[in-house]
């Protein structure tokens, strides 16, 4: 059985994640890993005049976090392959350069302006909020345009020149809230948050807002930060001594997957809901994948989806890298796409400079309706997509739709 969630995503326009990652203006890298270009370079220098729209991406390819930049990196990669080699966009191709910014602020300030050097017009990132907001006031000064993979903080779009391809903070709150009410999937609930995260923080407030209004009880919360982010014994314990039958988790997989070993050593079972950073979570090396069975969140993508865009987006992924794509390569990918939707809306040429480019971009994104593998029909309200989240829950150790 699948269920829909209706969702209108409604913001301030600006773009996510805005972060370029990189080594201050070196316009070369160290390795291969810090650096990304199209397996296109060569045909996209001979396209017509020589020109081509120079597209920058940014996210964590180092660090902490890098699990979820390779993930953008690799999405991005793949849709502009594909656009290169079907003829580009009007007659021109992409030059693609992506770089790691170690989910680090300030090294994504350096790294945005090393792909401006490069001549980068249009930003797909960055891929953290933190480094993404800091990045969307570059942008904003520069009237860039802006499309955020995954950032979503509130303030990652709070500019007109940017736009986000995933659900914000608080809407994935919000409608985590409502789904465990409407469907009645408990009555105390425990919170457990990271209150030195802006993605944890902003969705934990909108789900404790909503949930005055549904039939259930926020019995416990608890906080961790990014420095005590390895023993969750006491949260686990305060959620069981509480009586709570269902722990929500806004927060990441890779502390998910030890929030849920603990709580099987302190034999607490409670129903798991969590949000879209918990898809990943069967992947952590040396993880039970046992212990996640039931684990619900909203996300999306689903890599077994039926959709056969979804499935040919799936195989070329799995075929390049060697593993299932996530929600942020999904959401990367479409960023791509919504990038060539606009152009071509627009009429744009390569010739363009970045601010008449965006100008032009975001004239047309009106007139924009995108069929993507992370929605259809997506259409932008103050830079925030109109889109429906999906169900998810681990069973049988795979994701599945609801």
């Amino acid at each position: 059985m699948k269920k829909a969630l209706s969702l209108l995503l409604v913001g301030a326009m600006t773009l996510s994640l805005a972060a370029c990652g990189g080594n201050g203006d070196s316009a070369s890298t160290d390795s291969a890993a810090e650096e990304s270009t199209t397996t296109e370079e060569t045909e996209a220098a001979d396209s017509e005049g020589g020109e081509t729209f120079k597209i920058g991406g940014i996210g964590p390819i180092t660090g902490g976090t890098a699990i979820y930049g390779t993930a953008v990196q690799n999405g991005i990669q793949i849709a502009v392959d594909e656009i290169n080699a079907a003829g580009g966009i009007n007659g021109y191709q992409i030059d693609y350069n992506f770089q790691d910014d170690e989910g680090d602020s300030e090294k994504a300030i350096n790294a945005y302006n090393a792909l401006k050097d490069k001549g980068m017009q249009v930003l797909v990132g960055t891929v953290t909020s933190a480094p993404c907001i800091a990045v969307a006031e570059e942008t904003h000064n520069d009237n860039m345009f802006q499309i955020t993979p995954s950032g979503t903080a509130v303030e990652c779009v709070q500019y007109p020149n940017a736009l986000r391809m995933c659900f914000s903070d608080p809407t994935q709150g919000t409608e985590s809230a409502k789904y465990i009410g409407e469907n009645g999937m408990a009555t105390k609930v425990a919170v457990i948050y990271d209150s030195s995260d802006v993605y944890s923080t902003g969705i934990y407030e909108a789900f404790a807002a909503e949930a005055a209004n549904q039939p259930f009880e926020i019995v416990e919360t608890q906080a961790f930060t990014a420095d005590s982010k390895t023993d969750f014994s006491v949260q686990v314990q305060k959620a069981k001594e509480a009586g709570a039958d269902l722990l929500f988790m806004p927060f990441y997989y890779t502390e998910a997957s030890l929030v849920l070993a603990e709580c099987d050593k302190q034999g607490y079972e409670p129903t798991f809901f969590g949000c879209d950073g918990m898809d990943g979570i069967l992947g952590v090396e040396n993880f039970d994948t046992a212990l996640a069975e039931g684990l619900t969140f909203l996300a999306p993508f689903v890599a077994k989806s039926e959709d056969e865009m979804v499935q040919n987006f799936v195989t070329k992924y799995e075929e390049a890298y060697g593993e299932t794509p996530n929600q942020f390569a999904a959401d990367a990918y479409d960023s791509v796409y919504v990038v060539k939707a606009a152009i071509e809306a627009a009429e744009a040429t390569p010739d363009m400079s970045a601010s008449d480019l965006c100008d032009a971009m975001m004239g047309a994104m009106s007139s924009v309706t995108y069929d993507g593998v992370t929605g259809k029909s997506i259409t932008w309200t103050d830079g925030e997509p109109n889109k429906a989240p999906l169900v998810v829950q681990v069973s049988g150790g795979e994701y599945t739709e609801l």
